[in-house]
């Protein structure tokens, strides 16, 4: 499978044509843009021109940039467009394994969007294939077959399918998959393609050991290529021809070899310049000086150099991306530490009273709402609901401000250090509010229901935390309840507060598909399981509640220290 770096780029140019939606030549709109995002999209067409001049660092650069704004925004498109070029640059440079990194990043923003899920697929398969990760990249470069709806793409999904096949020196295999396309007219006004089939087809079948028929296919390629001006395809042939003469016709081998470098040296294809030198230096008859090795010594130096540069630069980028954001987390901590230092010493006992007013109706208000939110739930969820709130509530806010208000009174606040303690059990109480204000909000059950949910699903993502949203069939949410929606999003929200708290797992796998009658949510979890006992004690029992109570069904699987699954089945 010969690539180079312009013919990627002319790729994915095609791949996401007309697929920025705040690009004006392909949508127009009449909604109102914020400011931060019209930036955002200013950054990645930025970064689109210094691609197409192949100034991938800058490229890079603002790509990251752009993902940083539209990470702010929401805007779920566009930070996958932007995540799937920089997989591409770094694949560009060699370094496949951040290539993966980068696209697994991108896997929650893809969603249901068919162009880029291809796309992540495709180079999934590239980075796994050059890795050696053969079954891997048979898995995604099968997985376009299922997605894609046009012979084209599928066409060329087997052809790669057949490479990794002819890699593995399954050649019988590879000439299954080649062989039925040339007997179909797929491909008669695609002439380029046709040839890279026949050309492939009949390596294939030259090391299955059919070498007239093998020979005459690759012949064959070479000549369609040469009829039409496909001169860089032509350089797959002439690798191809010396490979096969290299033991039968040196001066064959020699000639097709030096026709494969001259060709990729004018398009810059460096793997391809190095591959025809290994082939003329390995079989170098004349005496002296080895010149072809000395080309390829030099030429393999050269670009390793550069391809660990670049990837160091684009290391760089990121380090230097995160290290301003922290900055600026950390400016605005320093400065919501300073207000509430101020205000605190104005005004302290006014601040504790007015809190524990606040706090008791909060509880007041809670339990309430809680009450008369779903009368379809079943009395026991409710129930349950309501002690949970009530007593995280007391446990970790009431004893926390009677002991700060107890503090207040007893000790003196000009002390310094006093002073200091004060204010950091203050902050630890505005931040165990929030937490608990954002994991019992109201659920948006509209047009934002769906992203709303796999952010949540996407917060609880850290350092020691994998989590991976995965998009099975489509699930229209315009046409499922208000009520059943609520009941996914709790239930799924218990699941990873369990995991959280209890689980102690490292990777998470969530899954969301459905069928002709249901909506299908499929979670499992690599932590330290649970038995049955547990998962009532854990509150899960109030999960299933939640479910049956909206007609569904919550199943568990789950055994100590093998992980923890659970199937969601809810009816549309």
């Amino acid at each position: 499978m010969v690539r180079s770096p312009i013919f990627i780029l002319l790729f994915l140019l095609l791949i996401f044509s007309c697929q920025k939606p705040l690009n004006t030549v392909c949508v127009s709109s009449t909604k109102q843009v914020s400011p931060k995002k019209i930036q955002a999209q200013k950054f990645s067409t930025l970064a689109d021109s210094f691609y197409g001049n192949n100034k991938l660092d800058s490229a890079f650069y603002y790509y990251l940039k752009s993902t940083v704004l539209f990470k702010e925004e929401g805007s779920d498109t566009y930070i996958a467009y932007n995540l799937i070029a920089m997989a591409q640059i770094q694949q560009t440079s060699g370094d496949y394994y951040s290539s993966e990194e980068t696209l697994t990043e991108a896997l929650p923003y893809i969603n249901n969007e068919l162009q880029y899920r291809m796309a992540s697929n495709n180079l999934f398969g590239i980075a796994a294939q050059e890795l050696m990760n053969y079954d891997d990249a048979i898995i995604y470069f099968t997985s376009i077959l299922k997605t894609a709806n046009d012979s084209i793409s599928r066409v060329t999904a087997f052809n790669n399918i057949a490479t990794v096949y002819m890699e593995q020196k399954k050649y019988g295999k590879a000439i299954a998959l080649l062989k039925p396309i040339l007997k179909s007219n797929v491909l008669d006004t695609l002439l380029y393609k046709k040839a890279r089939i026949i050309d492939n087809l009949g390596f294939a079948y030259y090391k299955d050991n059919a070498i007239p028929k093998g020979l005459a296919l690759m012949n064959q390629g070479l000549a369609i290529r040469k009829k039409i001006n496909d001169s860089y395809g032509s350089i797959e042939s002439y690798l191809h021809l010396a490979d096969f003469y290299k033991d039968r016709d040196y001066q064959k081998s020699k000639e097709n070899a030096l026709q494969a470098y001259k060709v990729a040296t004018k398009y810059q294809s460096i793997d391809e310049r190095l591959e025809a030198l290994e082939l003329l230096m390995s079989y170098n008859l004349e005496k002296g000086v080895n010149n072809y090795a000395t080309l390829f010594i030099n030429l393999n130096d050269s670009i390793k150099k550069v391809r660990n540069n670049a990837t160091n630069q684009f290391a760089k980028i990121k380090y230097d991306s995160r290290e301003a954001t922290l900055k600026n987390i950390k400016y605005k901590r320093q400065r919501a530490e300073t207000l509430l230092q101020l205000e605190t010493q104005k005004n302290q006992k006014y601040l504790l009273s007015f809190g524990l007013v606040v706090l008791l109706g909060g509880i007041g208000f809670l339990i309430h709402y809680f009450r008369n939110k779903n009368k379809r739930e079943l009395l026991v969820a409710s129930y349950n609901t309501e002690t949970r709130i009530s007593k995280q509530l007391h446990d970790e806010l009431a004893n926390d401000v009677f002991y700060a208000m107890t503090f207040a009174e007893t000790q003196d606040l000009l002390n310094p250090i006093k002073k200091e303690t004060l204010l950091d059990n203050l902050d630890k109480i505005y931040v165990r509010t929030r937490d608990f204000s954002k994991e019992n909000s109201t659920i948006e059950t509209g047009e934002r229901f769906e992203h709303n949910l796999k952010q949540m699903l996407s917060n609880y993502k850290n350092d020691s935390v994998e989590v991976i949203i995965k998009n099975g069939n489509s699930i229209d949410w315009s046409k499922i309840e208000n009520e059943k929606k609520i009941a996914i999003q709790r239930v799924l929200q218990e699941l990873m507060v369990n995991m959280k708290k209890y689980s102690q797992a490292n990777f998470v796998i969530i899954g969301f598909d459905s069928d002709q009658n249901n909506v299908i949510i499929d979670y499992s979890d690599n932590g330290v399981g649970f038995t049955e006992k547990l998962i009532l004690k854990n509150g899960l029992q109030n999960a299933e509640n939640r479910i049956q109570a909206v007609k569904g069904t919550l199943m568990f699987d789950s055994q100590i220290n093998k992980g923890f699954k659970a199937k969601i089945l809810l009816p549309k």
